[in-house]
């Protein structure tokens, strides 16, 4: 069951939209969202290998404390304001009983508090990358790779989600990295009205094709479709332009079966699919 949702924030203006995207997950499987702001340390505001003269030191630090509840205090206000938009509980009296948030703050650079806190959630919920502003790339690596769980790539939308979760697709090729994605994600399959499975037909060999995985799913009371598609390159906006056409509202996949620097610079399936997704997609690696 998915019982805790992460969702890391800062000024960005991209917290708004994760918030609606978690939500949906939370109205449907009665979650609980834990919203951290990441507040930045002055030492990290320093500049590296450059004496500062100790006056100078104290009145950054000063000043970055100032910005820093300014920052928070607005945001907060911003964020409550929402979740109550979004019939979030935020009292804290109906946790496993309604979908209900709280807010904490934490000081430190956001990548190191998303491994620490997202290895206690059920799913973490970031911002899709934003490539011309290079934004959210950091966040979604440090996710994916440094938290072992699911993570909800969330791309921009102009309105919430109504809902997110009853109608899936998953990505499949027989892949470690598929199977994985699989395991970690029975929960939100459990919790599905139509699961449709994306194949071109490649896997990893006998006991791996996308049939023998719906009869896998089916000793565990899911039921699934396949859908296949004609591909060989371009995989990434293939599986994309599938979940399309079957009408999912998220995606699941493995990710990154070549590294993640490898596919940046090379491009690959998964890089694709961070790059140009306009549907949720759950990331496992």
């Amino acid at each position: 069951m998915i019982r805790k949702i992460l969702v890391p924030v800062r000024g960005d203006g991209k917290g708004d939209n994760v918030l609606a995207h978690a939500a949906a997950i939370a109205h449907r499987h009665v979650s609980h969202i834990e919203v951290i702001h990441c507040r930045p340390r002055p030492e990290d505001l320093m500049p590296y290998g450059v004496h500062i003269p100790d006056f100078l030191r104290k009145q950054i630090i000063k000043q970055s404390y100032q910005v820093a509840d300014q920052e928070e205090a607005g945001l907060r206000g911003e964020l409550e304001a929402l979740a109550s938009k979004l019939k979030l509980d935020a009292s804290g009296k109906n946790i496993g009983k309604a979908a209900t948030v709280s807010f904490i703050e934490e000081s430190g650079r956001q990548v190191d508090v998303i491994k620490r806190h997202g290895r206690l959630a059920d799913m973490i919920a970031v911002a899709k990358p934003d490539r011309d502003r290079n934004l959210g790339h950091n966040t979604l690596k440090a996710a994916l790779f440094h938290s072992g769980r699911p993570v909800l790539m969330c791309p921009p939308a102009d309105t919430p989600p109504p809902s997110l979760g009853a109608k899936v697709s998953i990505a499949w090729n027989g892949s470690a990295e598929a199977a994985r994605a699989l395991a970690q994600c029975a929960s939100v399959l459990r919790g599905a009205d139509a699961i449709w499975i994306l194949s071109n037909g490649s896997d990893a060999g006998p006991g791996t094709s996308a049939e023998e995985l719906v009869s896998y799913l089916e000793l565990h009371g899911i039921k699934a479709g396949i859908h296949t598609f004609s591909a060989s390159r371009k995989i990434g906006s293939e599986l994309l332009r599938a979940s399309e056409e079957v009408g999912a509202d998220m995606m699941i996949m493995g990710a990154y079966s070549d590294s993640h620097e490898r596919e940046t610079v090379f491009g690959g399936n998964t890089q694709t699919v961070v790059d140009t997704a306009k549907l949720p997609v759950l990331l496992n690696h």
